[in-house]
């Protein structure tokens, strides 16, 4: 679930020789030239009312006058897979290591009372298995553990909460996914702002919010995916409405949403598996919807893991200074800065600024294209129709 959040935080950190690898790799990609004229225009698009109907359709887990906190994250709703995968693996080591520790006890026990019986085959078990498990378990401690923290070991959700008192946003994620921070409501962009800015229609995304570097006030941008993945534009619309009125308006107005609790409930993680498919199972064919009932096993079988997920992971907590922003007599929190982070962190952030400049000034208009080809004022027809009156009719023809 942390998947996408993981390779942002990569980008914005990766060393000069593997961007060089990168681009030496793959030279048709191209980085998309935004001018500051781009940014402005976003930022007064996300200060204009979106829609007439704002609707949070959540998860959200704290409502109240001051505080909106909802779930974050862009695959968050579809994990499982990797928890399946990342369990396999455990307990085929367990498995091992019990095989190992259930020889070892039978070559003890021919050892205290030893009457000629051969043990050779118990021997070679107990090596094997305790060569595959430790095998097994390196390779994974090396390889597989920081994918499966990505959905266990970690916590429960990503989350956004929203202060209008302090009018500020905080982003609460792991480290290797850029940590906990503190932004400025002011110049937050959106995807549900404007339908230009949405992707794809916004038909299976999740609502983003976007910070560019002179406000995330690291060297980067902040990119972040709200709540249920959409079926449909006008629901993202209507999340960022209800979030926009919040902060600006405030709740008085808004329909109450409903609050989830953080405990893993079963239902938690297998109805989010069809989030963003109402669109397909409306307009499809009848042969698709024969495909989806089809596949459902599947849903069933990825939702499972993420129950599983949701059961080996713990609760977000927020700091102490974030949970009280905004009471009477609390200080408010500082916004995130570059020296927040480690200095090796600092290092690559600093190196790796110019990629997300913007080009001052406003973006030039495209000229248009002029043919350089001749219109044509008649049809050229041969010479011998020329030569043939259109009225006459000779004697060999009908």
């Amino acid at each position: 679930m942390y998947f996408v959040e993981w390779l942002t935080w990569f980008a914005f950190t990766e060393s000069k020789e593997e961007r060089d690898a990168f681009d030496k790799q793959d030279k048709k990609f191209k980085r998309k030239v935004i001018y500051e004229s781009d940014r402005e225009e976003e930022i007064e698009f996300a200060k204009k009312p979106a829609s007439n109907t704002p609707k949070s359709r959540g998860p959200v887990y704290v409502y109240n006058e001051n505080v909106l906190e909802m779930r974050c994250g862009m695959w968050e709703a579809k994990r499982g897979l990797i928890s399946i995968l990342s369990l396999t693996i455990i307990f085929m080591v367990i498995g091992d290591m019990y095989n190992v520790i259930k020889s070892i006890k039978i070559l003890v026990l021919l050892a205290q009372n030893y009457q000629g019986e051969p043990y050779g085959e118990r021997l070679f078990l107990a090596s094997f298995f305790f060569i595959m498990g430790v095998g097994t378990l390196w390779l994974y401690l090396k390889f597989g553990l920081r994918f499966t923290r990505f959905e266990m070991f970690t916590s429960r959700h990503l989350l956004i909460r929203f202060n209008r008192i302090t009018q500020q946003v905080y982003l609460h994620r792991p480290n290797y996914c850029g940590g906990i921070v503190t932004l400025p409501w002011h110049g937050v962009t959106s995807s549900g702002s404007d339908k230009k800015y949405a992707t794809a229609g916004g038909i299976g995304i999740p609502l983003s919010l976007i910070w560019s570097p002179p406000f995330a006030g690291a060297l980067h941008p902040e990119f972040i995916h709200i709540g249920k993945a959409a079926n449909n534009f006008t629901e993202l619309q209507a999340e960022w409405e209800f979030i926009r009125r919040f902060m600006d308006e405030g709740p008085e107005g808004l329909p109450r949403p409903h609050i989830t609790s953080h405990f893993p409930w079963p239902w938690q993680a297998f109805t989010p598996q069809f989030e963003g498919l109402t669109h397909y199972f409306r307009g499809s064919s009848r042969i698709t919807k024969i495909g989806l009932i089809l596949i459902s096993p599947a849903f069933l079988i990825i939702g499972t893991g993420h129950w599983l997920s949701l059961m080996l992971c713990w609760k977000p907590r927020w700091p102490k200074i974030i949970r009280e922003a905004g009471l009477p007599g609390k200080p408010i929190p500082a916004l995130t800065t570059i020296d927040d982070h480690p200095p090796h962190i600092q290092e690559r952030l600093r190196e790796n600024a110019y990629l997300w400049e913007a080009r001052p000034g406003k973006r030039p208009e495209r000229k248009k294209r002029t043919s350089t080809r001749r219109r044509k004022t008649e049809i050229q027809t041969s010479t011998p129709e020329k030569d043939i009156p259109c009225e006459t009719h000779r004697a060999d023809r009908p």
